[in-house]
């Protein structure tokens, strides 16, 4: 389930329940490349509410930061559960994301 809004000029996409191979990571592809297509450059996703992530789903983060990036745009991440984080850390995807625990600090990082 994706909700999207405003910060200021950032897009925050909160995300909660499980990104999953299948219908999970499909919507968040979506969603990513709506806002680029859009004109949104600046993109938060909010993973606080996220359950579960398989690789699939670090999958579709990954394309995501990608999409982002070829539309001149960032992708940062705030609110990592402790299952999120782990999968970051274990993939070594902190050196590619931006992450962050207050979302405050993380609209504030994109000026």
């Amino acid at each position: 389930m994706l909700n999207t809004r405003q910060v200021g000029d950032v897009t925050v996409i909160d995300i909660s329940g499980r990104i999953t191979l299948g219908e999970g990571s499909t919507v968040l592809r979506d969603a990513v490349r709506d806002m680029t297509t859009s004109g949104n450059r600046k993109i938060l996703l909010n993973l606080g509410d996220v359950s579960y992530i398989d690789s699939s789903g670090i999958g579709e983060l990954v394309a995501g930061f990608i999409s982002v990036a070829k539309a001149g745009g960032t992708l940062k991440l705030v609110n990592l559960t402790k299952r999120v984080q782990d999968l970051v850390h274990m993939t070594k995807l902190y050196f590619v994301f931006e992450v962050y625990e207050d979302e405050a600090r993380a609209v504030l990082s994109f000026a």
